[in-house]
């Protein structure tokens, strides 16, 4: 047997390819920019390799501008996808990073800017899609949205209202309003949490809606086989994001995902390939599933 070299990926310790806490993050502005995190997020620009394993594909990805919508829009680019991106309106500097990655990987890149929280915009982004590229083979329900409160007494009405319209009500207008056109083969998937088994009272709202994205996809799932269609769910741990500085205290931002077993949160890139891996032809026989990635720490 011919040994592997220290350079070869796949023996590379994982624990420090990302960078560990105390970080220097200072506090941002909602929505949260990728241009501001320090440190820098990964999101594979200079490491994903694609395997062609999405080729003639058209995907549309919610919260594409950044974090794990951004690794996921590079890496389905970099397997061939042409590639559908619905971010904020006041997002539109990472958006146009993301399209640039995109392109630069020979795909085509549609930028939607809009809010998920207005049923309008979802349809209209499913027609965009259809418009524009002929097709929609994969639907990536990614956009989220959360904010850190102490008590349940502190939460407004309009904020709970927000947090589920734009982490359940749109995925569930953007199934409803694209599943019926979607080819056999085709595939929809939905970013949960760990905050779905494992929730912080100090996030309840967004816990919550997480729990509730577990529930949509297994029950869908079973719905779309019917016209061939597969539905699962990828539940990250802890993540570095825009959303974290931009929604967490200075002392959780500090310290974020240093409880992991590899003491540190998931770089975006780190995601990316178990939603490669759903999307693509290799996991025909897996529905109705949620992948887990959480540094350790069990949901269960």
């Amino acid at each position: 047997m011919t040994a592997r070299s220290p350079q070869d990926p796949s023996t590379v310790d994982p624990k420090p390819q990302g960078p560990k806490p105390k970080f220097p993050q200072e506090k941002i502005k909602l929505p949260g920019s990728d241009a501001e995190m320090t440190p820098a997020a990964d999101h594979g620009e200079t490491s994903y390799q694609g395997l062609d394993r999405l080729t003639g594909k058209a995907a549309l990805i919610t919260g594409g501008d950044s974090g794990i919508g951004r690794a996921v829009a590079l890496a389905f680019a970099r397997e061939g996808a042409d590639v559908a991106v619905s971010y904020l309106p006041e997002e539109e500097q990472d958006a146009l990073e993301t399209r640039h990655w995109i392109e630069e990987a020979g795909r085509k890149a549609l930028l939607i800017p809009g809010d998920i929280s207005q049923e309008s915009h979802c349809l209209n982004m499913v027609e965009r899609v259809f418009d524009e590229f002929g097709q929609l083979d994969l639907l990536v329900n990614n956009a989220a949205f959360q904010m850190t409160r102490e008590s349940i007494d502190a939460i407004s009405t309009a904020e709970f209202d927000r947090v589920f319209k734009t982490n359940v009500y749109a995925m569930f207008w953007l199934c409803r309003a694209a599943l019926p056109r979607m080819k056999a083969g085709s595939v929809i998937i939905n970013t949960a949490s760990i905050q779905a088994y494992d929730p912080s009272p100090t996030l309840l709202p967004y816990a919550a809606t997480k729990a509730a994205i577990v529930n949509f996809s297994k029950a869908l799932s079973q719905m779309a086989m019917k016209q061939g269609v597969r539905v699962n769910a990828v539940a990250p741990g802890p993540v570095w994001t825009p959303l974290i500085p931009a929604t967490m205290p200075q002392s959780s931002v500090e310290k974020f995902g240093a409880e992991t077993a590899f003491g540190r949160p998931a770089q975006p890139v780190e995601l990316a390939p178990l939603y490669v891996f759903l999307a693509s032809n290799e996991a025909r026989f897996v529905t109705g599933e949620v992948y887990s990635a959480t540094g350790g720490k069990s949901p269960f």
